[in-house]
């Protein structure tokens, strides 16, 4: 064989290892998600729950909720819904996957049952459930 064809097929096969490794190591990497950002997301969410204000528990777990499920699309989780989501990830990702299924069901409640009033302490546990969650993913 001619020398420059066989420096053009070992350039070839070097070039195609390379992009094999590269292709590995950022599929073993995951998201990288923008910490700062939840982080503030979160913190205000947080802020909103006011122990006088009944109507905030509510809304501090439908926006924990959102707050989780938009995490788990960045993550290139497929699912139409948030629960076919945390079908797809399961036990692998969370550390405590029935509180979050939990509080997944409450934010539910609250979006369907009309008579559906969480209590302080339901909120506040559902935040506890959502913070850790968002740190499993390692988006706060």
């Amino acid at each position: 064989m001619d020398k420059s064809l066989i420096a053009f097929l070992i350039a070839v096969i070097a070039v195609g290892v390379l992009l094999f490794v590269a292709i590995s190591i950022s599929k073993k990497r995951g998201p990288s998600f923008n910490k700062e950002d939840y982080q503030v997301d979160f913190l205000r969410i947080e802020n909103a729950l006011q122990k006088e204000s009944e109507a905030s528990y509510a809304m501090a777990i439908i926006n924990g909720d959102k707050l989780l499920d938009k995490a788990l699309c960045e993550m290139g989780v497929p699912g139409r819904t948030m629960g076919d989501r945390l079908k797809k990830v399961g036990k692998e990702k969370f550390s405590q996957l029935n509180a979050v299924w939990h509080a997944h069901k409450m934010r539910n409640q609250i979006a369907h049952e009309h008579d559906f009033q969480p209590t302080y302490a339901q909120a506040t546990h559902a935040l506890e459930t959502y913070k850790q969650a968002l740190k499993d993913l390692g988006a706060i």
